[in-house]
């Protein structure tokens, strides 16, 4: 004999009105005891109201974004005689057809949802259930329509607030735990799908879920004469180049400061020493120098990450690309074995990858297994600058022209000749305090350079 029973919400630990953040069933399920009805999520964890006994519900009392607390009416549930004695107890089966229950009212969208007209959610495949006794659970998708219902994504507090952190839109992303629930994994996988993508600003919004615009379309002849100048070959490569490590690696920039009076009287007095022989440093050379003691004493800044974003190599060779200005672009020919070279074998060979870099006759393997990348502007000016990382490489150096500042000695003000330091790093391999250091570090080489022979 059919028998109708409520389900209530059991003790929730001294919570109390706790949100309801998924409906596990509807109406017309057959449900078994203990598959859970809903779903409550307070600020410290998320749980399943189950059902205390098997039967078919006919009620649904609650609706997404109720409210409960212990004792609170979930759902009416028919039972069969016998239901309630066992876990696997069999749910009565009406004896003729009945029609189904029409949807009750609380089903119904917010008005917020109803407003969107948008079309209803995708359901996905049901998940396997974890416990052998419980009933399959579907799992739906979450859009901008729903959390306008207050139908939030199914994740515990912890995995939303690693989301938030990682700048990850959980309505994009699929839960794979039982009942769509997201997992830590699944936003992790969903940041390594992203990065595994190419940067690609579609029409409409796309290109790693950054929903970009269009890119504007402007008839500038309305406005005044124009004309149009076609990009060269490498500023189409490099552009793209750019645009991918720029869009693809979070970038942060620490900025310092060097003192290199002492280094530049010592280039200036060497150049005049070698003068009849025709060789010339340029601080170039001595950068190069510094930047590998650097990336000798930070192993990290001389490494790749690759593709999926787990895994960092470590290089045990020092090959440093610098930035070479052409009439057609910019690009970075890459000095090998920069340990193994003294100060004018850097400048010679840095000299003559300028003059085949200008001359357009720079081959692939002269751009080719750099570590670490050198942006030199101090021969044009500026005081501080952004470079974009190369790709693979996790950092770049940029530097701006030198200046005399005043700098106090502990009495008075000195004259002293400083150099404007910019290392853009990769934040996902190198954190904050580890830039600061690398370059102090490096400031300190180029202060006193013989540190950079210990």
């Amino acid at each position: 004999m059919a028998d109708l029973k409520e389900a209530r919400v059991p003790d929730l630990g001294g919570s109390s009105e706790v949100p309801v953040i998924e409906l596990l069933v509807k109406v017309g399920d057959t449900v078994k005891k203990d598959q859970g009805l809903i779903t409550l999520e307070s600020d410290k964890a998320t749980m399943e109201v189950p059902s205390p006994f098997a039967g078919i519900v006919r009620e649904i009392k609650v609706k997404l974004g109720d409210e409960l607390s212990e004792g609170a009416l979930v759902a009416i549930i028919e039972t069969a005689d016998g239901a309630t004695s066992g876990r696997d107890a069999e749910p009565a089966k009406p004896s003729r057809p009945e029609p189904a229950p029409p949807k009750p009212a609380p089903a119904e969208p917010a008005p917020a949802a109803k407003a969107a007209a948008a079309p209803a959610p995708a359901v996905a495949a049901p998940v396997a259930p974890s416990r052998p006794d419980a009933a399959p659970v579907v799992a739906h998708t979450h859009d901008a329509t729903q959390l306008a219902g207050n139908a939030l994504p199914y994740a515990s507090p912890a995995v939303r607030l690693f989301a938030r952190e990682l700048g990850v839109d959980l309505t994009r992303t699929t839960g794979t735990a039982r009942g769509g629930r997201i997992t830590r994994d699944d936003v992790q996988n969903f940041v390594k799908a992203a990065l595994a993508k190419p940067a690609t600003a579609a029409s409409g919004g796309g290109g790693l879920g950054l929903s970009l615009l269009p890119w504007p379309n402007v008839d500038f002849g309305k406005f005044g004469p124009v004309e149009s100048k076609p990009l060269s070959r490498i500023k189409k490569i490099s552009g793209a180049n750019l645009a991918r490590n720029w869009a693809m690696i979070p970038h942060v920039t620490q900025f310092d400061d060097a003192d290199i009076t002492e280094l530049e009287a010592f280039r200036v007095q060497l150049n005049k020493e070698n003068e009849k022989a025709g060789l010339k440093l340029t601080m170039l050379a001595f950068l190069m120098k510094a930047a590998v003691a650097a990336l000798k004493k930070f192993p990290d800044f001389n490494a790749s990450l690759d593709a999926s974003g787990e895994t960092l190599t470590l290089k045990n060779y020092f090959h440093i690309g610098f930035a070479a200005d052409t009439p057609n672009g910019l690009v970075v020919p890459v000095i090998r074995d920069v340990d193994q070279k003294g100060v004018f074998a850097l400048a010679k060979e840095t000299s003559e990858l300028a003059a085949k870099a200008r001359e357009g006759k720079l081959g692939p393997a002269d751009m080719q297994g750099g570590c670490f990348s050198i942006s030199s502007l101090g021969g044009i000016g500026g005081t501080a600058f952004t470079p974009i990382i190369n790709a693979p490489e996790v950092a770049i150096l940029g530097v701006s022209k030198s200046a005399m500042k005043p700098v106090w000695n502990g009495s008075s003000f000195d004259a002293r000749l400083m150099l404007p330091l910019s290392l853009s790093y990769d934040h996902r391999v190198i954190d904050g305090a580890a830039a600061a250091r690398f370059t102090s570090y490096l400031a300190q080489l180029l202060a006193d350079f013989r540190r950079a022979m210990l």
